[in-house]
């Protein structure tokens, strides 16, 4: 019984546990609660958050209700400089999109977090978001123009106007403090051992239960989890944790690769990795009475972190795993992807590598991705961009180029900034990966 609840238990508690990740990360790093964490430059191999962008500034506000509303302020678009991103619970489910792609429209705004069952009224001139957890983050992206020094210190900059204050100081603000982690290892990747449950254990003494969740409360309290009391199982309990938990990780990572059947593109490689019920549940806060997708769920968040309200207005995402003969990305091996020209996106694409077993950077390595604004990068007479992952670069190739690691496989995500209609009625298609 033990076992069999323990591996149902991490399936549904793989968001939990993903968010306690990311908040180590921040403490790590010599963040708390109510602190933004931000990289003054474009992420290194240092950030290993799962499948992170490593071609924009990240800032993640970091919120903390317990003792009242807080405010998160965001600052109007000026010119070429914006934020994208969404405001989300401790689930990692969105509050709201900010930004021009969000509530304020690239006007800016006060955006107002509520705790757990507030009832205060809300006061003029704030955005109220209902969460239902005391904790939990915001994804923020500050956009560059380029991938230019100059650019890249205007990115950040633009970015650091960010605030994040209590509702209680709203009228006299203190200044936001900011945290660098451009130099720190922000390892956020999740272990599948006993660990996991300790982590879901934290979750689950911080934040109120949901009527939804409440299904879970006997689950969890068989295994040894449950509010109010100190997690310490045995030494046969701690066996059988460890038992379930490699399980539960062997099933997340079989769905997760069964994910790819269905296919954006007609007989290609690339898909959306999330599943259209997952991404239903994430927009409405799980609001549909019928439909609960708590599996779909725990496999995304084995591989990535944070949801946006609304997928589509500011970022599409996709992922593969395949080359076009169907096998999988060989580290040892080389690759081009062929970018058609006039890709249908009003900021910029990008195309990532991540070491396959973690979903996270590959280590180690000084280039990891290419993107529409990277400099120096080659296009084609007709505006087609052709890039490369490899162990080594093809003659001439390098400015095109992302080196990989022989002895393991990778995966690559390309995203879309700004999408537009092209891609959505599919005149516009991106090719598979083949191998050379």
């Amino acid at each position: 019984m033990v076992h069999r609840r323990a591996v149902e238990a991490a399936i549904w508690g793989v968001p939990a546990v993903n968010f306690e990740r990311l908040r180590d990360g921040l403490a790590d790093a010599g963040g708390d609660w109510n602190q933004i964490v931000y990289w003054s430059r474009l992420p290194d191999w240092k950030n290993q958050t799962l499948t992170p962008n490593p071609d924009v500034i990240y800032l993640m506000p970091f919120y903390d209700t317990r003792n009242g509303p807080v405010v998160l302020e965001i600052p109007p678009a000026e010119g070429n400089a914006s934020i994208t991103g969404s405001i989300d619970d401790g689930w990692q489910t969105a509050l709201e999109d900010v930004g021009p792609a969000g509530v304020d429209k690239g006007k800016g705004g006060k955006y107002l977090i509520l705790p757990p069952g507030y009832q205060g009224k809300p006061p003029a001139g704030f955005i109220p978001l209902k969460s239902s957890t005391y904790a939990g983050y915001a994804l923020l992206r500050s956009n560059v123009a380029s991938s230019s020094s100059a650019d890249i210190a205007k990115a950040a900059a633009y970015g650091r106007k960010i605030g994040l204050y209590p509702l209680a100081q709203a009228t006299h603000p203190p200044a936001t403090r900011f945290i660098d982690a451009a130099n720190t290892v922000y390892d956020s990747t999740i272990p599948y051992d006993l660990r996991f449950y300790q982590l879901l254990d934290r979750f689950v003494q911080r934040e109120p239960w949901i009527e939804r969740d409440k299904a879970m409360i006997d689950m969890l309290k068989s295994i040894g989890i449950e509010q109010g009391k100190i997690f310490a199982p045995d030494q046969k309990t701690q066996a059988t944790l460890k038992e379930a938990i490699t399980e539960a990780n062997a099933w997340l990572q079989a769905s997760y690769e069964a994910a790819f059947t269905n296919t954006y593109f007609p007989g290609s490689r690339w898909a959306v990795p999330v599943s259209p019920e997952v991404l239903e549940g994430l927009g409405s806060n799980f609001g549909k009475s019928a439909s609960y997708p708590t599996s779909g769920r725990g496999v995304t968040y084995t591989f990535g972190f944070f949801s946006a309200k609304h997928l589509g207005q500011g970022q599409f995402y996709l992922l593969t795993l395949k080359d076009k003969a169907g096998q999988p990305l060989d580290g040892a091996s080389t690759y081009r992807l062929s970018v058609p020209p006039k890709a249908p996106v009003r900021l910029y694409w990008s195309a990532t590598v991540y070491d396959r077993a973690t979903h996270a950077l590959i280590r180690d390595q000084a280039r990891l991705s290419r993107a529409s604004n990277s400099q120096g990068l080659q296009k084609n007479t007709d505006g087609s961009v052709d890039l490369y992952f490899g162990p080594t670069s093809p003659p001439g190739k390098e400015s095109n180029w992302v080196r990989t690691r022989p002895g393991g496989q990778f995966e690559v995500l390309f995203r879309l900034y700004g999408p537009e209609q092209p891609l959505f009625d599919k005149t516009w298609q991106l090719p598979d990966i083949e191998k050379l």
